[in-house]
């Protein structure tokens, strides 16, 4: 029996965790880093303990100083939540050791289950469906060279250990294998201590279909059903929805038992997920199993009506499993999106900055981690939290989650709001026709959305009333004749133009913006909420403004605006194509050129690190290196000039 919990993760399910651990009476310690001392997890818990500095594997990875954290609080209890050592059987044998109650999977079927190699093996000896591959010990170049024309391209190289889309490769040539072996291995090092590979035969556009698994230690295992989770952004989850569009009663108990096969192979106890790829004449395979709680579990609570991690406490205690297969009912359909930090128009490049404001929209599900002050850290996964609906049918359902996506305010770091909006409106999604290809298919050049006219004029009318609000004359600025415009010239994105206010009768402004006349009635403004008459229609608006900085929420998510009328125009012309900048903040990994080469267009540079992903950075233009102002293990920042090529 236990009765305090150390949560030994960060962000959402931290907070998932602890909802349903202090609702049973449970107490709850948190851990936190140098970049998490006021992160909600942190604020929720009865108690928390500073684990160390932000990297990893200083703190979340950090299993002495885990295990000394649980000591020091009286925790009795361990739950890993998912990813960081959720999947460490090393961690697992820790906590025994210790005399603390994991709360998953024995550390052997962890380890077991954990190797994408020796897993594969076992499904085999199982009987489960398989893809053909390679998963083989020798790991040098030449046996995986000649594996792979044995398997065929194109082909996927995987890390054995790992999962979320790292140490992940698609290749379509034999001539591009070698480059990708080398990056799959280097990722798969960094992020799990492993570099070792497997070779699989790609599926072209599969669903990517799994069955959530729970056991107990009283040798009952039964199956809730399954999850669709093919719309995939570099091999990595953004929507997930249960049941499967295209599941029939035949195949969803057919994945079920073959679900069960492999929960069976390694005497499954807890909650895991064995996932499978579905192709278009309906045969599955085994992709790989997840020994822990996954991040789309919500979808499975919804349409069950259960709590799963009050299940994973039960089952830790020693308690049976609630319900036998046959008890087990699916009732209507949910849906969920994964909302990141990350810039959909620059190849989903993870993003980092300051929250400055963040209002979940109501009536549905979401699970987050996020506070407005709250830096988002280059150290962890972009994920910023889950917005999830339930409805009586898909479609249902699909109008909820897109209301809600729209309504959600979140400004000050650029996200993929918008992004998640337009899958969730286009016709082959909102029909059901969908595979794991589907965002490279139908959104593989994403632009980023340009502002509105009224979008521009309402920010316009914003930094007007701002600036009439510091002068005692309500005017911003001294004129003579009130009729004269004042023109601001406004940027989005280091593009600017320029727009005109005019001061009408009852306060109503009209202004101009690309030759669009538009009137503009600000009827209230708190620094959050602005109720504002464009055109004659009424609607409320959040906004954060500071400075010469506006934030404005839209559709297509958060918006950034500055002010640039006040700035002195720079009449160089720029010819610092050469000039190589940091995308986000992170850590150089590897820098593959020395001062006085000569490099071509599209030759990589420098790798950075951010947020679990390797970056390459590539020549922008032909020429020779100038001046390298990094070294590897350098922590970097947004935009700060890494190498200058002339």
């Amino acid at each position: 029996m236990f009765n305090k919990i150390l949560i030994a993760n960060r962000g959402e399910i931290a907070c998932r965790i602890q909802r349903t651990a202090q609702t049973l009476g449970y107490r709850t310690v948190a851990l936190y880093s140098d970049a998490d001392t006021n992160a909600p997890h942190v604020q929720m818990a009865d108690e928390a303990i500073h684990i160390g500095p932000a990297p990893v594997n200083q703190s979340y990875l950090n299993i002495p100083a885990i295990l000394e954290a649980a000591h020091r609080t009286g925790a009795n209890a361990i739950h890993p939540g998912y990813g960081f050592l959720s999947e460490n059987p090393e961690f697992a044998r820790a906590c025994q050791a210790a005399g603390l109650t994991f709360i998953g999977p024995s550390p052997e079927a962890i380890e077991l289950m954990g190797s994408k190699r020796l897993s594969k093996i076992a499904m085999l000896n199982a009987g489960v469906p398989c893809i053909a591959g390679y998963q083989g010990p020798e790991q040098d170049d030449q046996t995986l060279q000649r594996e792979a024309v044995r398997i065929g391209y194109p082909l996927m190289i995987k890390a054995s250990a790992g999962g979320g889309g790292r140490g992940m490769r698609l290749v379509h040539r034999p001539d591009t294998l070698l480059e990708q072996l080398r990056t799959a291995r280097s990722e798969a090092l960094n992020a799990f201590g492993s570099a070792e590979l497997i070779l699989e035969q790609a599926l072209i556009e599969p669903r990517h279909v799994e069955v959530q698994l729970f056991g107990d230690t009283h040798g009952n295992l039964i199956y809730l059903g399954e999850r669709d989770c093919s719309i995939q952004r570099r091999h990595q989850k953004v929507i997930e929805e249960a049941p499967c569009p295209v599941m029939t009663a035949e195949l969803r108990q057919a994945m079920g038992e073959a679900a069960l096969k492999a929960g069976r192979a390694v005497n499954y106890v807890g909650a895991g997920t064995v996932e499978f790829l579905l192709d278009h004449d309906g045969q599955f395979y085994f992709l790989e199993m997840n020994t822990r709680l996954q991040v789309e579990h919500p979808v499975t609570e919804l349409i069950t009506g259960l709590d799963l991690v009050d299940w994973q406490l039960q089952i830790a205690a020693g308690l049976p499993l609630p319900l036998r297969q046959e008890d087990v009912t699916l009732s209507g359909h949910a849906m969920e999106v994964r909302l990141y930090a990350e810039d959909p128009a620059q190849g989903f490049l993870p993003q980092t900055g300051d929250v400055m404001r963040w209002e979940p929209a109501g009536g549905v599900r979401i699970d987050h981690g996020v506070c407005e002050g709250q830096r988002i850290s280059p150290f962890y996964d972009p994920m910023l939290g889950k917005i999830i609906a339930h409805g009586a049918t898909r479609e249902e359902a699909r109008r909820k989650l897109l209301r809600a996506v729209e309504d959600c305010v979140l400004l000050g770091v650029c996200s993929n709001q918008g992004l998640l909006a337009e899958l969730l409106k286009h016709p082959g999604f909102v029909a059901g026709n969908f595979s794991t290809g589907f965002i490279g298919e139908h959104f593989n050049d994403i632009a980023r959305p340009a502002p509105t006219p009224e979008e521009l004029g309402l920010a316009a009318a914003l930094f007007y009333q701002h600036s009439a609000n510091t002068h005692r004359s309500g005017l911003p600025g001294w004129r003579n004749n009130a009729n004269v415009p004042w023109t601001y010239r406004l940027a989005v994105q280091d593009e600017a133009k320029a727009i005109s206010v005019s001061l009408l009768a009852d306060d109503c402004l009209q202004v101009e913006v690309d030759q669009h006349a538009i009137e503009i009635h600000l009827l209230d403004t708190d620094g959050r909420w602005a109720t504002v008459v464009v055109n004659g229609i009424r609607r409320r608006v959040a906004y954060h403004l500071e400075g010469t900085q506006l934030w404005l929420a839209t559709t297509s998510g958060g918006l950034c605006i500055a002010n640039h009328t006040q700035v002195v125009a720079n009449r160089q012309i720029e010819t610092s194509n050469g000039t190589v900048k940091a995308p986000m903040d992170g850590a150089i990994v590897e820098v593959r050129v020395s001062e006085g080469d000569t490099v071509s267009k599209g030759q990589l540079l420098l790798v950075l690190e951010a947020m679990k992903m390797e970056h390459p950075l590539k020549a922008g233009i032909d020429g020779v290196v100038k001046r390298i102002q990094v070294v590897a293990g350098d922590q970097v920042r947004n935009r700060q000039v890494l190498l200058e090529i002339e």
